[in-house]
C-alpha cells in the first residue's frame, strides 16, 4: 500500500513543472479566485481548480492544493464577514460534522479513481462533476434572477425555500443570525453535500451557498459568510488527508496565496456596496462560464483515455476553448465587481457634493 501511494505521487508530481510563466499565471489565477471568493463566499475554487488543470496540473493535485490554499484564505474571509455580521456560527457548528464526513467520502473516491484510471481519468471525473452541477446551478440562479418578484418584502422565505420550510421534520432548529427555523436533517444533508464537493473539486461553496439561500431561506450575505466559516474546516480536513498521500504541492499553494489574499480583501469589501441581485448575477455568469469551460475540456480527456476518437488538432482546439472560456468568465466576473465598487464610490461622492452646499447654506442662513 505504501509503495502504491509513492508511485501514485510520483506520477502526479512529474506532471507539475512550474515555469516562471506558469507561476505568474497561478498568481493571477489566485487573484481572480480570491476576489470572487470574497464576493460570493464561494467561487474561488470553481475557477482555480480548473484553472490549474488548464495550466497542466493534474486534477487531483489541483483539488488538494486548492483545499490547502482554501484553508488559510477562508480564515481571512470568515473574519472579515464575521465583523460585518454575516456569519451564523451556530449554523456552521451544526454543519461541520456532516461536512467532514462528506470530505472523507470524496477523498476516498478521488484517490481510487486516480489509482485505477490515472491522471486522465481523474481529470475526466472532476470535469464531469463540474459540468453537471455548475450548469444546473447557473440555470437555477438565472431563473431566480429573472423571475417576477413578489411584493411582500416581509423577509419570509419565498419560492422553493418557502415550500421546503413547510416540511417541519423534527428536530427543528432556530438560527438567530440567519433568522430561519429549519429541520436539522436538511442542515445535515447540505453539510454532507458541501463536504463531498469540497473534497471532489476543491470547493463546496457553489452548492453550500445556493443551498443555504434557496433551501434554507438564508440571506445571501449570511450564506456567503457562513460558507467561508465552513471552508476553514473542509479546507483543513481535505488538504490534510490528501497531504498524507503526497498530493498537495506547497508551491502551488503559496503562489495562489500571493494573488488571492489581495483579491479576497477586495471581494469581501465589495459585498457592502452591492445588492443581492448583483451578487447573484456575478455568481450565475462565473458559474456558467466555468461549466462551459469544463464541457470543452471533456473531449480531450476522453481522447486521452481512448474513449473518443478525435484528431490531435481537434483535441487541442477544445483545450484552448476550455482555457479561454474559463479565464474569460473569471475576468468578466472580477470586472463586474470592480465596476460595482467604482459606481458605489461615484454615487457616494455625488451625494456628498450635493449635500455639503445645502448644509453650508442652512448654516449661513442661521
Amino acid at each position: 500500500m505504501a509503495g502504491e501511494a509513492v508511485s501514485l505521487v510520483g506520477e502526479v508530481m512529474k506532471f507539475i513543472d512550474i515555469t516562471p510563466k506558469t507561476g505568474l499565471s497561478i498568481v493571477g489565477l489566485g487573484f481572480l479566485g480570491g476576489t470572487l471568493s470574497g464576493f460570493l463566499g464561494s467561487g474561488g475554487a470553481f475557477v482555480m481548480t480548473p484553472g490549474m488543470m488548464a495550466l497542466g496540473v493534474p486534477g487531483i493535485a489541483a483539488v488538494s492544493s486548492n483545499l490547502a490554499h482554501k484553508f488559510g484564505k477562508a480564515m481571512v474571509g470568515a473574519r472579515k464577514h464575521s465583523k460585518m455580521g454575516n456569519v451564523d456560527v451556530k449554523l456552521g457548528i451544526f454543519m461541520v460534522l456532516f461536512l467532514l464526513l462528506g470530505v472523507r467520502l470524496a477523498v476516498i473516491l478521488n484517490e481510487s479513481i486516480f489509482a485505477s484510471m490515472g491522471k486522465e481519468g481523474s481529470n475526466l471525473y472532476i470535469s464531469v462533476v463540474f459540468v453537471v452541477l455548475l450548469s444546473g446551478l447557473s440555470i437555477f440562479i438565472l431563473r431566480d434572477i429573472f423571475k417576477p418578484k413578489s411584493s411582500g418584502g416581509s423577509g419570509e422565505p419565498e419560492g422553493f425555500a418557502a415550500r421546503i420550510s413547510k416540511y417541519n421534520i423534527p428536530p427543528m432548529i432556530y438560527f438567530k443570525v440567519a433568522n430561519v427555523r429549519v429541520s436539522f436533517w436538511l442542515v445535515a444533508l447540505i453539510g454532507v453535500a458541501t463536504g463531498w464537493l469540497a473534497g471532489t473539486v476543491g470547493v463546496g461553496g457553489f452548492i453550500g451557498v445556493p443551498a443555504m439561500i434557496y433551501l434554507l431561506g438564508i440571506p445571501t450575505m449570511v450564506a456567503a459568510g457562513t460558507e467561508l466559516f465552513l471552508a476553514i474546516f473542509s479546507g483543513a480536513s481535505g488538504s490534510f488527508q490528501y497531504a498524507m498521500t503526497g498530493f498537495v504541492d506547497i508551491r502551488l499553494v503559496l503562489l495562489l496565496y500571493l494573488g488571492s489574499l489581495l483579491g479576497l480583501h477586495i471581494g469581501a469589501n465589495a459585498t457592502k456596496m452591492v445588492t443581492e441581485l448583483q451578487i447573484k448575477l456575478v455568481m450565475a455568469i462565473v458559474i456558467g462560464m466555468s461549466a462551459i469551460s469544463r464541457a470543452f475540456a471533456i473531449p480531450k480527456y476522453m481522447t486521452d483515455l481512448h474513449l473518443a476518437n478525435l484528431s490531435q488538432g481537434a483535441a487541442n482546439l477544445f483545450d484552448i476553448a476550455a482555457t479561454v472560456t474559463l479565464f474569460g468568465g473569471a475576468i468578466a466576473g472580477v470586472i463586474m465587481i470592480l465596476k460595482y465598487i467604482v459606481r458605489f464610490k461615484q454615487s457616494q461622492k455625488a451625494e456628498t457634493q450635493y449635500i455639503q452646499p445645502h448644509v453650508q447654506a442652512k448654516r449661513d442662513s442661521a
